[in-house]
Order: structure tokens, then C-alpha cells, then sequence
């Protein structure tokens, strides 16, 4: 039997489509060469080549014993200037829209799954009220009701003079105050809408691969129609035409949120004054103000309606827009918030304002609301785990319900803080809500009262923490003891063990997530509810409560809410500040990136307002590059992914024709495809979905390091991993190694030799599946060729 042709027998070239990880790259270092030309793309994101490569179709024999290297630079669509560090505030948004990919397998629950969906996006809605009702607090009560209407507030408050009830002027009415403060809450509303509207045109507006390219395809499945990933349709989620293609959803999804962001602030202003209306004889300012109260309420349920009428259409790609919907909610409720402020506004000499404003216990049926609905998500979830349990799923099918309330904790957190901070800003040396020297009552006690319980949860964390730090040393000791045998041939070294077998063992910390944030969900719920039960019970700030106990406990409670007031805002603080740091730093942004890249790597399905997700550009770039490139060559084509860019290197592959499959292979390397994606996200990179993946792609290695705290196996029986590789590579001093080798964890698996083995070993194995090629096109590239300064090479993510 003959041997399979090489490429140059058979006149064909070959290709290796390099997709770099978390922290990005250049394209100098991905090549090893400075002088690259970019082939097609933009300054977002783009494919590259070496200038000596740029005509390589044209020439395989140049190439007769290598593959022509590409470089696909994603990093602009996940970092840039230190102003993206903003979408690090809307992070509750990006964890809620998390969990909705974290549903358990969907197998044979399709109305599991589109209830899942539904609840999901309902706490996403939770969480859109919550920031501007929180908007609300600091505009409305703290600043324009409260300290405006106090002397001894706005006092030595300039800014505040026009607005001050002392000074008697046209905008010295409360409602008046109020209408001029919403200005405030609005913007906030109308900013996030641009900013959704803009990035929505950038990322969701995409265009995947088209049906043309996949009809004649006979290997591909007929499509189905269904939402929420619950269709009929048998191929693979992540394989479905419509996945990558949210604009319909989010479009949707936006003009229901920036409705309930004006509806939220216009029923701040209505419920202010039709409180006062009612207590007065203004027969006709009270019928208004019922009228404007039914018309908010009716409103509010045509959003809720909306949100949950239509989940993804992932079957199909869908370029149909509810431009109803997308028009007339937003512009109904910003008319109907234009009404309510000229309600408010309206001349009532006799109306004074004191303690907080009306219908400040709407932040308790928010966070009872929130509290319900993550219950009834888990029970939801917990239903579907038991249809297809597999005990490497996450929390048993509970990380999303988990996921869903830590994202309404970061939420009231954050809103909470900023409003702490703001009224200890606004009443100077007293506190807020503790008696006489308060010139203010301050923000709602809820607030307080969730601030205090954040003391007693970070001491009870301390527990978990001590237990995996003992456990980790233990781990430790168990590698160091046979660490040689991996070492055979070298001369034990008790601090060199020690070093490689404490980074062996930290790097399996990451497999203790699951249980950890199942700890922190646990204590977050249970702490959560006592803080709602304590401020109902006693509307008084955990100080004041506490005034009759017993001197120990007043003495407790006064201290965890001073210390929960102060951590709040410095956490905020340091949120913000090292959110703008991992933007600027490299090597900061490379220590959270992860995290980041998959929080922002799925579609925009819960929450419009979350960060743009990158892989609806990034998908659909890899996968008509691979397409395009083999149809016009007939070469074959590895795609090799390190890291985050293993997860979209396989998610491009899985939109692939199945014509285009076969002459694909596919080589990852510290890959968080099983120990990240497949635990937390299931239904998409599952068992199931990984060994189907397999199945269609048969030309598939991966290569991973036991000291790699990212990546790991990816199929745990089958022909796919090799692993764990030797790291390092020498133990001490030898011939070969004369300097210590460094410990490598997640970087440079391209320099192991094991790469170039199994890179060639893919391409030999394409070979003998494919028929013989005619030969080129003899064209280059067509996509456009742009000069790239050079720069130093560098070392690739």
C-alpha cells in the first residue's frame, strides 16, 4: 500500500490557522516574525500571515515541508483603552446573562428549557430596575428630597442652592426638585441603551455563515425551528445556523429594558406625588395620579410580556426585527415619563418633604422578587440535571441558579454602596438613619442592612478557604513524594520538588470552584433573606435595632454596619480600579482574563445591557475564513487554539459544512474546553457535545500540563488528549537544559516538541481521508493585504 501523497505530490497546500488565548497577542510573536501583513480584517480583529508567506497558494513547493502559519488576533475585541474598564460596572448583567448558558443538559425538557430561559431573563430584568431604582435613591431621595429639603443639608451646598427648600424659589417644591433630579436616573437609562444599540451593530449584527454555503451540504442535518436551543433540530447547539446571530433577541430585549429603566423612574416621580395628592383635597391631581399609576403598572406588563414572549431562534438565522416593539416600548415609556414628571412638577405650595420618599420598600420586593425567582430557578434546574445526571456537571446542575444570585448580590452591592457612600457624602460628620446628628434619614434600611451582612459572610468563607488551603498542602506533600518518578534519571532537590509540586497542586484549585461558589450562593441566599426578614421587622438600621440587646450583640451589630458601609464602597473602589488596571496591564488582564473572555463569550441572551459578547465576531471570522480558504485551495487546514482560543477554534468547527470538516483538523492546547466549559456550561460543551464533536471532527489532539491551572483533558477515554506533558522539561541542570528550565503551566505549549509531533500527525492523518487534489488556483489571497509596522517578536498567548 502506498503512502498518502505529501502536499506537494498532490499540488495542495496546507494551512495552519493559529487562534491565540486569554491576554492577546500580536501577530508578531504568534508568527515568530516582524514583518506580518495582514490578509483580511480589520484593526479589530484580523487574519495574518509573514510577508514570505503571502503567495504561498500560489507556491506550495516553498512550503513543502510546513504549513503556511495564520495568525487570527482577536485581543481588540475583549481590550482596549482604559475607558472599557465602565463595562466593569455593568459586570451584574454579564454574571445573569452567564447563567442562562449554564442550564444542565437540556435532553428531551424543551419546556424546561424555554421555562429556564424565561426565568433567567425575568432576574435580568430584576437586576436592569434594581441599577436605576438605585439611580432613583441617590437623585431623587437622598439628594433631591432629602438633603435639598433639609437646612441643615444644604447648607454649604452650592450646587444644591437653586433646589434648596430654604430658599423658597419656583424649583423649591419637592416635585419640582424631583422632575429636575430624574434627569439623572433617565440619562443613566438612555446611556446604557446607546451603549447596548452601538455594540449590538458591532457584535449581534454579524453575519454567520450562510444557509448557501450549508444547503447543498448533504452531510449537515435539515433544519427545525424552535427557541431557546429547544427545537427539534439533532445538530449540536453551538452548531445550529442562528447561534451566533442574537440581533432579533437583543434587539427585543434592549427596548424592554430601557422601557423598564423609564417606566422605574417615572413611577419614582408618579408615587411621590400621588401620595401627597391623596392626603389633599386635589380631587383632580389625584385622579390623574391613579390614572398615571394604572398606566405605569399596565406598561410595566407589556415589558414583562415581552421579555418573556421569545427566547433564541437558533435554528435559523433570523433577520426579522419587532420593529413595533423595538420603536414604540421605549418611546411610550419616555413619553409616559415625560407625563409623570409634568405631574410631579405641578405647583403644590403645601407640600413638604421629609423622612425618604414615598415607596422606598420597593428595594424589599425587588430583592423578595429576585430571592423567588432563583428559588423557583433551581427547583427548574434541579429537574432538568435529573433527566441526564453526570457527575462532572457543576453543582449538579445548580450553577446556574447559584450564578443568577451571586449576579443579584453583585448587584445590590454595588447599588448599595454607591448609595451608602452617597449619604454619608451628603450629611458630613453624622450617620445616616442613627438618630439626632443625622440631617438626612439616609438611603432605605434594606441597603443598610444587606451592607452589614457582608462582615458576618466574609468570616464565614474564611472556613472554606482554610479548609483548601490545608487541603492544597496536603496535595503538595502527596506529589512532592513521587515527584521523581516522572524525573527518573535526576538527583532529588527538596526546593526544586517543593516548587514544582506546589504549582501542580495550586493548579487543581480550579477544580474546586464548584463547591466553593456553591458555598458562597448558600451563604449569600441565607444572609440575603435574614437581611430582608431584620429590615421588615424592624424599618431601623442594624444599629438602631439592636439598641435593646444585649451590649455584646449592639456592640456586634454597630461594628458590621460600620465595617459592611465601608467595605462596600472600597470594594467598589478597588473594583473599579482594577478593572481599569487589567485594561492597561497585560499581565493583570492576563491573571482575570479568563473569567472576563468567558463571561463575554456567550451570546447576549438574558441581559441586552451586559458587554458585548466577542465570539459573534470572532465565530463567524474563523469559520469563513476556514470555509472560504479550503473551497477555493482544496488544502487542508489545522486550526490550532490555545486557550480561549481552543473554545472558539471548536465552535467555529462546529458551524463548518460537513464537505469543509474533513479537511479540517483540530489541535488545542491548554484548553478550558472540558474543565471550564464542559462543567459549567453542559448542555453546550457537555459529555455529549465534546464526544459528537469528536465524531464530526476525528482529526483532533489535545495537549495539556498538569501544572496548567486553565486547561486540562478534554475526553477523558478516546485518542484525543496527550497529557499531561512533562513541565518542565528538565528537572535540574543537564546537557541539554544547562539553565533551569522555567515552570511553563499555561504558556508556550507551542515550544514542547510534542506540539510539532502531534501538528504533523493531524495533517498525515487529513491526508490519507482526503481525495487527490488537482492542484491551486494559482490566486492569491483575495481578502485585503494591509502592512503591519514591525514589531519585536514576542511570545504568544
Amino acid at each position: 500500500m502506498s503512502p498518502p501523497p505529501s502536499p506537494a505530490e498532490s499540488g495542495a497546500p496546507t494551512l495552519e490557522l493559529l487562534v491565540h488565548g486569554v491576554g492577546g497577542a500580536t501577530p508578531q510573536g504568534m508568527l515568530g516574525d516582524a514583518r506580518t501583513v495582514r490578509i483580511t480584517g480589520d484593526e479589530t480583529a484580523a487574519v495574518y500571515r509573514r510577508a514570505a508567506d503571502l503567495h504561498a497558494e500560489a507556491h506550495p513547493q516553498d512550503a513543502r515541508d510546513r504549513p503556511v502559519p495564520e495568525a487570527y488576533v482577536w485581543s481588540n475585541l475583549t481590550s482596549g483603552n482604559s475607558a472599557r474598564a465602565l463595562w466593569l460596572l455593568l459586570l451584574p448583567f454579564m454574571v445573569v446573562n452567564l447563567a442562562h448558558w449554564m442550564l444542565p443538559s437540556g435532553r428531551g425538557g424543551g419546556r424546561a428549557v424555554r421555562v429556564y430561559g424565561v426565568l433567567v431573563r425575568l432576574v435580568a430584568l430584576s437586576l436592569t430596575v434594581l441599577l436605576v431604582a438605585a439611580a432613583c435613591e441617590v437623585a431623587l431621595d437622598l439628594t433631591a428630597w432629602q438633603c435639598a429639603g433639609s437646612s441643615g443639608c444644604s447648607d454649604g451646598k452650592s450646587w444644591l442652592g437653586f433646589l434648596a427648600a430654604d430658599h423658597g424659589g419656583w424649583w423649591a417644591q419637592p416635585g419640582r426638585r424631583l422632575a429636575v433630579a430624574a434627569l439623572v436616573p433617565s440619562a443613566l437609562t438612555a446611556l446604557l441603551w446607546y451603549l447596548s444599540n452601538r455594540t449590538w451593530s458591532a457584535y449581534e449584527s454579524q453575519q454567520p455563515l450562510g444557509d448557501d454555503a450549508r444547503a447543498a451540504d448533504a452531510g449537515d442535518p435539515a433544519e427545525g425551528d424552535g427557541e431557546d436551543g429547544a427545537g427539534a433540530d439533532p445538530r449540536p447547539a453551538l452548531g445550529r445556523p442562528g447561534f451566533w446571530y442574537g440581533r432579533r433577541l437583543v434587539a427585543r430585549l434592549r427596548a424592554a429594558h430601557t422601557a423598564a429603566g423609564f417606566l422605574t423612574v417615572a413611577a419614582a416621580l408618579t408615587v411621590a406625588a400621588a401620595a401627597f395628592d391623596r392626603r389633599s383635597s386635589g380631587t383632580l391631581l389625584e385622579a390623574i395620579g391613579w390614572l398615571l399609576e394604572a398606566t405605569i403598572l399596565v406598561s410595566a406588563s407589556v415589558v414583562v410580556w415581552v421579555v418573556c414572549r421569545r427566547g433564541r431562534t437558533e435554528t435559523r438565522l433570523d433577520e426579522e426585527l419587532d420593529r413595533a416593539v423595538v420603536t414604540l416600548l421605549p418611546g411610550g415609556a419616555l413619553t409616559l415619563l415625560g407625563l409623570s414628571a409634568l405631574y410631579a412638577a405641578w405647583s403644590r405650595p403645601g407640600w413638604r418633604s421629609s423622612g425618604t420618599l414615598p415607596g422606598d420598600r420597593s428595594f424589599g420586593i425587588l430583592t423578595l422578587a429576585q430571592l423567588a425567582l432563583v428559588v423557583v430557578l433551581a427547583a427548574v434546574a434541579m429537574a432538568m440535571y435529573r433527566r441526564a445526571p453526570h457527575i462532572r456537571t457543576a453543582l449538579r446542575g445548580l450553577a446556574g441558579p447559584a450564578v443568577a444570585l451571586l449576579a443579584c448580590a453583585l448587584g445590590g452591592v454595588m447599588t448599595g454602596g454607591v448609595a451608602q457612600r452617597v449619604a454619608d457624602w451628603l450629611d458630613g460628620p453624622g450617620t445616616p438613619g442613627m438618630g439626632s446628628k443625622s440631617s438626612i434619614a439616609g438611603p432605605p434600611v434594606l441597603l443598610s442592612w444587606q451592607a452589614s451582612v457582608i462582615p458576618v459572610l466574609l468570616l464565614l468563607l474564611l472556613l472554606p478557604v482554610a479548609y483548601y488551603a490545608l487541603r492544597t498542602l496536603r496535595r503538595e506533600r502527596r506529589i512532592a513524594a513521587t515527584l521523581m518518578t516522572d524525573y527518573p534519571h535526576e538527583r532529588p532537590d527538596t526546593v526544586r520538588t517543593r516548587q514544582i509540586a506546589g504549582v501542580r497542586a495550586r493548579a487543581q484549585l480550579t477544580d474546586a470552584a464548584p463547591p466553593f461558589v456553591g458555598i458562597v450562593s448558600a451563604a449569600t441566599l441565607l444572609l440575603g433573606g435574614g437581611a430582608l426578614i431584620g429590615s421588615w421587622l424592624s424599618d431601623q438600621v442594624p444599629g438602631r435595632a439592636a439598641d435593646a440587646a444585649p451590649s455584646v450583640i449592639a456592640s456586634a451589630t454597630d461594628a458590621a454596619q460600620a465595617a459592611g458601609s465601608w467595605l462596600v464602597g472600597l470594594g467598589f473602589i478597588l473594583f473599579v480600579t482594577l478593572g481599569r488596571r487589567a485594561y492597561r496591564d497585560a499581565s493583570a488582564r492576563r491573571s482575570i482574563g479568563i473569567l472576563w473572555d468567558v463571561g463575554t463569550f456567550w451570546p447576549r441572551a438574558a441581559h441586552p445591557f451586559a458587554p458585548p459578547c466577542y465570539a459573534e465576531r470572532a465565530v463567524p471570522d474563523l469559520t469563513w475564513r476556514m470555509f472560504t480558504w479550503t473551497d477555493r485551495t482544496g488544502g487542508r487546514l489545522v486550526i490550532s487554539g490555545h486557550s480561549q482560543g481552543s473554545v472558539l477554534a471548536a465552535a467555529a468547527v462546529w458551524q463548518l459544512p460537513a464537505r469543509t470538516r474533513r479537511r479540517v483538523a483540530l489541535l488545542t492546547y491548554g484548553s478550558p474546553l472540558e474543565r471550564l466549559y464542559g462543567r459549567w456550561f453542559p448542555a453546550y460543551f457537555g459529555p455529549d457535545c465534546l464526544d459528537g464533536l469528536h465524531l464530526e471532527v476525528p482529526c483532533w489532539r489535545n495537549l495539556w500540563r498538569a501544572t496548567d491551572p486553565i486547561g486540562g483533558w478534554v475526553l477523558r477515554d478516546g485518542d484525543v488528549d496527550r497529557g499531561p506533558l512533562l513541565d518542565p522539561a528538565a528537572y535540574g541542570r543537564t546537557r541539554e537544559h544547562p539553565l533551569p528550565d522555567p515552570i511553563l503551566g499555561h504558556s508556550d505549549y507551542q515550544a514542547d516538541p510534542a506540539f510539532a509531533e502531534e501538528r504533523a500527525a493531524l495533517l498525515d492523518r487529513l491526508a490519507t481521508k482526503l481525495p487527490r487534489q488537482a492542484g491551486p488556483s494559482g490566486e492569491a489571497d483575495s481578502g485585503q493585504v494591509t502592512a503591519v509596522p514591525a514589531d519585536p517578536p514576542g511570545t504568544a498567548d
